[in-house]
């Protein structure tokens, strides 16, 4: 099973990170560059386990993902895809956990995904999930929130 990351830190309280990163349907808000449109299926709450999102990248392709678990009390939610244009990517689930630093009243917050794949594109989809979704996801997230 391979396994991509992103961190980072953002200077405002984990409360106020938790509150626009918790909804389901949120990316599409605080990470509009990427993701021109987003929308849960069906009526479904954002916070509500089993929801879909549908969304369209800046680049066109579209994408669904379902919302697995999520815990206001801890801070995350994780999700899988249900359609994706990431050829030869399986078993992808995706965690985003949103963490107070205690001493300096920032927030940590981390993306991570374990998924599969053939052993020759491992590097490529690692590569890819990091750097090219998970640290602009993250630098947007913090872009927004220092509006």
């Amino acid at each position: 099973m391979a396994y991509a990351y992103a961190s980072t830190v953002i200077e405002v309280l984990a409360e106020d990170v938790w509150n626009v990163v918790r909804d389901f349907n949120g990316l599409g808000t605080w990470n509009a560059k990427f993701i021109p449109t987003c929308e849960i299926e069906d009526g479904k709450a954002g916070d509500q386990v089993g929801a879909v999102r549908s969304f369209t990248l800046a680049n066109g392709a579209q994408l669904r993902e379902q919302l697995l678990a999520h815990s206001d009390r801890d801070r995350f939610y994780t999700y899988n895809f249900l359609k994706h244009p990431f050829e030869g990517v399986e078993n992808y689930v995706s965690t985003i956990h949103v963490l107070p630093v205690t001493d300096t009243n920032q927030t940590f917050v981390e993306w991570s995904v374990t998924f599969d794949c053939s052993p020759d594109k491992l590097d490529h989809w690692q590569d890819f999930y990091a750097h090219q979704v998970f640290k602009p996801g993250l630098e947007a997230l913090k872009a927004y929130l220092a509006q």
